[in-house]
Formats: C-alpha cells, sequence, structure tokens
C-alpha cells in the first residue's frame, strides 16, 4: 500500500515536473518556424510563377537580348527545384536556398535594367501590371524573410535557455538557421548616369 501511494505520488511529480520543462512550447516555437518558412516558400513560389509572364511580355514586346531572357528562366528553374524541410532548416539548406533565389534576383534585376532601353515596352499596360506584381512580391519576401528570422530568434533563445536547453537535448530540439544578409549586401549600388 505504501509503495503504491509513493508510486502515483511519484508519477504525479514526474508529470508536474514535464509539464514545466517547455515542452510543449518548444513544439509550439518549432510548429511556428515551420509555418512561417511556409509562407517564405510561398512567396517566392509566387515570385517564380509571375517570372514566365515577365519574359513573355518582355519577349512579345521587344526584340530583346535573348540570354538576359535565358539567364532569367535558367536561374529561376534552377531555383524551384531546391526545397526545404522544415526540419532541416540548417545554415549550409538555408544558404543553398538563399544562393538560388539570389541568382533570381539578379537575373530579375538584369532583366529590368535591359527593359529601360525600351520606351515602348514599359509603356505597355502588361508589362507595367507584370512590373508592379513582382516588386509588390518581392516586399512580401521580405516581410515573410523578416517573420521567419523573428520567429527562428524565438525558438533557437527558448532552447538555448536554461533549464529548456536540457529537455531541448533530450527531445531532440537543435537551432535553426535563419536568413543572412546576402552577400555584398552591405555595399551601397553604384549608380552611374
Amino acid at each position: 500500500m505504501k509503495k503504491t501511494v509513493l508510486a502515483i505520488v511519484g508519477i504525479l511529480a514526474l508529470v508536474v515536473t514535464m509539464s514545466g520543462c517547455g515542452y510543449n512550447t518548444m513544439v509550439k516555437l518549432d510548429e511556428d518556424v515551420k509555418a512561417k518558412w511556409n509562407q517564405v516558400e510561398t512567396q517566392y513560389q509566387r515570385r517564380s510563377d509571375l517570372i514566365p509572364n515577365l519574359v513573355n511580355t518582355v519577349k512579345g514586346a521587344a526584340k530583346f537580348e535573348q540570354a538576359t531572357l535565358t539567364q532569367v528562366t535558367e536561374a529561376r528553374a534552377k531555383a524551384t527545384q531546391i526545397t526545404i524541410d522544415p526540419d532541416k532548416l540548417t545554415p549550409e539548406n538555408i544558404e543553398k536556398f538563399q544562393a538560388a533565389q539570389g541568382q533570381v534576383s539578379q537575373a530579375l534585376s538584369r532583366l529590368l535594367m535591359v527593359t529601360e532601353n525600351y520606351p515602348q515596352l514599359k509603356a505597355t499596360e502588361q508589362f507595367r501590371d507584370v512590373s508592379a506584381e513582382l516588386a509588390g512580391t518581392e516586399n512580401r519576401i521580405a516581410v515573410a524573410r523578416k517573420d521567419f528570422n523573428e520567429s527562428i530568434q524565438l525558438y533557437n533563445t527558448k532552447i538555448r535557455s536554461f533549464p529548456t536547453n536540457i529537455m531541448a537535448g533530450i527531445f531532440g530540439f537543435g537551432q535553426k538557421a535563419g536568413f543572412k544578409a546576402e552577400a555584398g549586401a552591405e555595399k551601397a549600388p553604384k549608380v552611374e548616369f
């Protein structure tokens, strides 16, 4: 009888201790990171979906540099092939994803710079609409990346804080990586007229 009471008290003490260990909070934060990652991917997918419209608009309205169009199309193809499992948000995986998306951004920048030489193209309603959609999508990407990095910070802070770090180690919660500034972002772009 005494052993049964001690066993029940021991189980209750274990349940109370485990409920305060932060496991549920770590799960919640991990799920938030995954949800924010899905938003990042959604916004990049939105951009990828707009690129063929932009390329076709430019193709149809101007005798264009084929190499620039090819670069945009190839960069888009490479970027859409890279997907990351939200459970594997390692610095290496984020870096690969970011590099592929950076190539798309660079190719789009070159394309938009070249279109400056075609005032009749910039005057078309379709080009203006697609360009505006693309600009809005770039803003959405920036917001999604910011939200993702903030959720990563909350998650990493929680799993590294004492005493939660002990339970995080026991249950396999590891640090996750966020986005970093693109290489060369610290330098202001050079504008020449």
